[in-house]
């Protein structure tokens, strides 16, 4: 699903190729702000995948408490909206402020709509106890294979942020210019 290809063409594949921050101190600077914003966009896209990896996930760990002895008997459907936006179940993510949104919604929504298909689980009231165990397992190899590929990108991230750090902290940047051209 999201799993690198070395030599590939996607932007996942770009951002984490050994080249994309090899010599990032000879880059010009509105190179390096662009490569950057290359690694912020596919954090960006990952996290989404993520984020509706995780809902579809919250449906099925709802449906298996619900089948349990003291659990609730009413309707999974009646209960997506507290399924979904219930703060009990915590965040998913690292705490990153992200400043771009999601370019690739649909592609990524095919993406969790394949893996949906594949787990059989369009329809988890209808599966029995090992169908929602099969499922749950599906859903939490392919999160772990999202979140294993975001966070090297996120390392990306950091290597890049680094080299502009570095770059202002010794003078060669400037925030002042930034500040004045900030599409640079």
């Amino acid at each position: 699903m999201t799993r690198p290809m070395p030599g590939g063409r996607r932007r996942v594949d770009v951002v984490l190729d050994p080249a994309f921050v090899t010599g990032l101190d000879e880059l010009s600077l509105p190179a390096l702000r662009a490569r950057r914003r290359e690694a912020e966009q596919e954090e960006a896209d990952l996290s989404y995948l993520r984020r509706m990896l995780h809902g579809r996930m919250d449906i099925v760990r709802a449906e298996m408490a619900r089948r349990l002895p003291d659990g609730d008997e009413g309707s999974l459907v009646s209960s997506l909206t507290e399924i979904l936006t219930d703060p009990s179940r915590g965040t998913h993510g690292l705490g990153r402020h992200i400043t771009v949104e999601p370019t690739r919604v649909d592609e990524r929504q095919r993406a969790v709509e394949k893996v949906v298909a594949d787990a059989d689980i369009s329809d988890v009231e209808a599966l029995d106890d090992a169908g929602l165990e099969r499922a749950m397992s599906t859903l939490a190899a392919h999160e772990a294979e999202v979140s294993e590929t975001r966070r090297a990108v996120q390392v990306v991230m950091d290597q890049l942020s680094g080299e502009l750090t570095t770059r202002y902290r010794d003078g060669s940047a400037s925030v002042d210019a930034l500040l004045a051209d900030p599409g640079a």
